[in-house]
């Protein structure tokens, strides 16, 4: 059998989900930097995985994947057993909630601020619009603090496909250099991921190459 082919560049906060989902499932994955300054989506056989030339794009057989969080319930529906893909819709309904809820609500905010201030050079910068995402994401992590109490994820004490969004998105939310605020209960919860081996190898990669850039 052959192995799974991840398309997309490993900076991509997108494409780390899922690169963080095929280590924490122990899957030997083979991956393709396309994207950014890697190029290659515009070339026919890209689009004939997925026609609107984004990344990530998921290979497995004759399969073609595409959309991060459609990756990730592919993944864990088809790889993951009873632990990530429950056999009862609604336990799996629980973790289908913080997916969209993260695709939803928080990674807007999350990137007005990772967009509109790390990656957009400084005299371009809209600080109001920065402002009011960082006043939304202090709501969506206050929100995730009182979630976190008494657990030490999202949905109880071990790790599933409920984090996987959210989680990957403290990595550059604390480390980008912009003063935000770190309620107590999430600042122990993203301590905890970066314990994870999958976590460390797959998410936390320098993203300096990014800052003040808007393309590539």
């Amino acid at each position: 059998m052959s192995r799974p082919l991840l398309l997309g560049r490993r900076s991509s906060f997108n494409v780390q989900k899922v690169q963080w989902l095929l280590a924490e499932l122990g899957l030997d994955f083979e991956q393709r930097e396309l994207g950014g300054r890697f190029g290659g989506l515009d070339t026919p056989e890209f689009g004939a995985l997925n026609p609107h030339r984004r990344v990530p794009v998921l290979v497995d057989g004759d399969l073609a994947v595409w959309e991060s969080h459609a990756i990730l319930r592919y993944l864990a529906a088809s790889h993951g057993g009873e632990s990530w893909w429950p056999r009862s819709p609604a336990a799996r309904s629980h973790a289908d909630r913080w997916l969209d809820w993260a695709e939803t609500t928080l990674q807007p905010d999350f990137m007005g601020i990772f967009w509109g201030w790390y990656r957009t050079p400084e005299a371009q910068r809209n600080q109001p619009a920065i402002a009011a995402a960082l006043r939304a994401c202090e709501r969506h992590f206050r929100l995730l603090d009182a979630q976190l109490e008494s657990r030490d994820h999202l949905l109880g004490d071990t790790l599933t496909l409920a984090d996987i969004p959210t989680g990957a998105s403290l990595f550059r939310y604390f480390e980008m250099g912009l003063p935000v605020p770190h309620p107590p209960r999430v600042e122990a919860w993203y301590r905890r991921l970066c314990a994870r081996p999958a976590y460390r190898a797959q998410v936390m990669l320098p993203f300096q190459e990014l800052f003040g850039r808007l393309a590539f």
